[in-house]
């Protein structure tokens, strides 16, 4: 017996996603699996906004299928071997997939199957769906293959979505690859004392609680030099007006703008647009 979501109906480019847009129901899976597959029990799912873009027709990315009207939703997950017949994964193996199905018990093709070594993160499996994971990878390569960020550059980093599982990431590794002065964004105080107490940010603004461009500009004299963008709409407007000559942008995610009919992703305002190009921030 297992339990599934099921993505219910397909919301549109506009709209927020809803409980009624999901099922939760009950069934049976097959007694036996064939060779090549496992029997699997899900121990940790991975939700993220991206998925908000696989409720679309079209995705906006080539790496991202749209979720199919009546069939599991599927994303990031963890889970461990109950029953093999593939030669390389054996019963009590830790396994992950960035297309998991939304059950708790499953039987997958072994071949798509990545082994986990929990030694790696001291016991710790979640942190394959985080740090040691594609969150983390994307935070550390966005930021050493599109960040230019240089040792002894005296450089100043704003991330935003600043506490979210890239950005959190993105804000440390930013720091030990060399910036100076890290700046995140979030939307509480509680995040904001998280991520300077905890995570060695230096400063952190609470969007939702007076002038972001005033405390930007504040906390930023120097301005912006590299811009972890995680949000986009009127957080990286804001942002972007605040950049130094020669800036670069990291486009990571642009969840401010998942639920809106816009292209992917989202192009900027003319005004801002001016200031990228007259500036020559990279993006």
């Amino acid at each position: 017996i297992i339990y599934f979501f099921d993505f219910k109906i397909i919301l549109g480019k506009n709209g927020v996603p809803v409980a009624e847009n999901f099922r939760l129901e009950q069934s049976t899976i097959a007694d036996t699996i064939q060779v090549g597959q496992v029997r699997v029990r899900t121990l940790y799912l991975s939700v993220d906004p991206y998925m908000r873009c696989r409720m679309n027709e079209d995705t906006g990315s080539d790496y991202l299928l749209p979720w199919q009207l009546s069939e599991v939703a599927d994303g990031g997950g963890i889970g461990v071997v109950e029953e093999s017949k593939h030669d390389n994964l054996a019963k009590g193996d830790f396994v992950t997939s960035f297309n998991w199905p939304w059950q708790t018990v499953a039987i997958l093709d072994g071949s798509f199957l990545q082994k986990l070594v929990p030694q790696l993160v001291n016991g710790r499996l979640s942190y394959f769906l985080g740090a040691a994971g594609i969150t983390g990878l994307t935070a550390l390569l966005g930021i050493r293959e599109k960040g230019h960020v240089a040792v002894g550059a005296n450089q100043t980093m704003v991330v935003s979505g600043a506490a979210g599982a890239c950005g959190s990431l993105a804000g440390q590794i930013g720091r030990l690859e060399g910036c100076s002065r890290v700046v995140g964004i979030a939307g509480t105080d509680e995040k904001c004392s998280i991520l300077v107490q905890e995570m060695g940010f230096d400063a952190a603004i609470n969007y939702k609680k007076g002038n972001v461009a005033e405390q930007l500009c504040e906390l930023c004299p120097g301005g912006v030099d590299v811009y972890f963008d995680n949000v986009g709409g009127d957080i990286s407007d804001t942002v972007i007006s605040q950049m130094n000559q020669n800036s670069h942008i990291i486009l990571c995610g642009q969840i401010s703008q998942y639920n809106k009919d816009v292209p992917y992703p989202p192009p900027l305002p003319p005004d801002i647009e001016k200031i990228q190009k007259e500036r020559n921030i990279t993006r």
